[in-house]
Parts: C-alpha cells; sequence; structure tokens
C-alpha cells in the first residue's frame, strides 16, 4: 500500500513511476506528487508504517507476471508491460518499426486513402463476388 506520503519521497529520491498490483491511498495527494501510479487500485486503509522493508533486486510477482531484476517496465495511459533484459534491443526496435507503420497509415489515412485500398480489401471483395461501392 503506497500513500502520498511514501510517493513524495520516492518523488524526491528519482523514482520515475510506481507500478504495483496493490493499491495506493490517499489518492489525490499520490496525485499531487506527480509520480506517475499504475495499481490495481485505491483503498483507505490504517496507516502501514509498521511494515518492513525486507529486500531488493529479487524477482518479484506483479499482475500475474514474473518480474526480474533489470527486466524493463514500460508504462502508458494503456498499461504496463515487462520486457526482459535481454530482448530489451529487440523489443525496442519492433516497437519502433510498428510505430513508423502505424504513423504511415495515419497520414495516408488523412490524406483520403480509405482504409479499404490500404488493406488492399477490394481485391479481397472481388474474389467474394463483391463490390464496394
Amino acid at each position: 500500500i503506497f500513500g502520498d506520503i511514501l510517493c513524495a519521497r520516492m518523488a524526491k529520491r528519482g523514482v520515475t513511476a510506481l507500478v504495483s498490483d496493490g493499491v495506493v491511498r490517499d489518492a489525490a495527494g499520490v496525485l499531487g506528487t506527480g509520480l506517475p501510479v499504475w495499481c490495481s487500485g485505491i483503498a483507505a486503509p490504517a496507516s502501514v508504517a509498521g511494515l518492513t522493508f525486507v529486500d531488493w533486486q529479487l524477482p518479484v510477482g506483479c499482475g500475474g507476471v514474473a518480474i526480474f531484476p533489470n527486466d524493463v517496465i514500460v508504462a502508458d495511459d494503456d498499461g504496463v508491460v515487462v520486457v526482459p533484459r535481454e530482448k530489451a534491443a529487440e523489443v525496442a526496435a519492433a516497437a519502433k518499426a510498428r510505430e513508423a507503420n502505424e504513423a504511415d497509415k495515419r497520414a495516408r489515412l488523412a490524406a483520403g486513402e480509405l482504409g479499404l485500398d490500404m488493406y488492399k480489401m477490394r481485391e479481397k471483395l472481388a474474389e467474394m463476388g463483391l463490390k464496394y461501392v
């Protein structure tokens, strides 16, 4: 459970984001820290100051996914993805290629090209004996 004070401390120490399958409390205060947070919800339990730090740089589970030390965590408004460090360059290259492909499609659609033509659906419709009008 993370609250506004802990999140403020984390932000002050340079933590760039919080990803947890646990909850946060003091939601308005947490948001006020500017620390991006992905969590499973909001709750209002009593203080958890008595909890004790156990260790770091050990594998953990979050959201049903195993996360190992040095894995790359990528998060945006759509969610969070864990990328094993040894696949990070490969995944980054594939993501960059996908972004370029999608930017090209957006530009073509903005220029007036129909998705029907961009995805070569006229040919498929013709094979089925159909015609787009």
